[in-house]
């Protein structure tokens, strides 16, 4: 999916390549958070955030890495545990 997004954005110029993406991942962050409280899948919006903005930004590659580093270690505690 992110060689898809990559290619769609790849015909745009640069800053406003990376404008976009700040402006709807920062979008889609704060719903996601909102989603936290509110009803609605707040850690998937997260994710899809922060995988949006990992294109263009290096924090937000290591925001995602961690996350996806905590998935693995919850899913292998959940395995186990069954």
């Amino acid at each position: 999916m992110q060689e898809r997004l990559n290619r769609w954005l790849a015909g745009l110029h640069p800053l406003f390549r990376r404008v976009l993406v700040f402006v709807i991942g920062m979008t889609l962050l704060f719903v996601g958070i909102v989603m936290l409280v509110l009803p609605g899948p707040g850690i998937l919006v997260i994710l899809i955030a922060l995988a949006l903005l990992a294109t263009e930004f290096a924090w937000a590659n290591s925001l995602l890495q961690r996350a996806k580093h905590h998935a693995s270690r919850a899913a292998n505690k959940l395995s186990r545990s069954r």
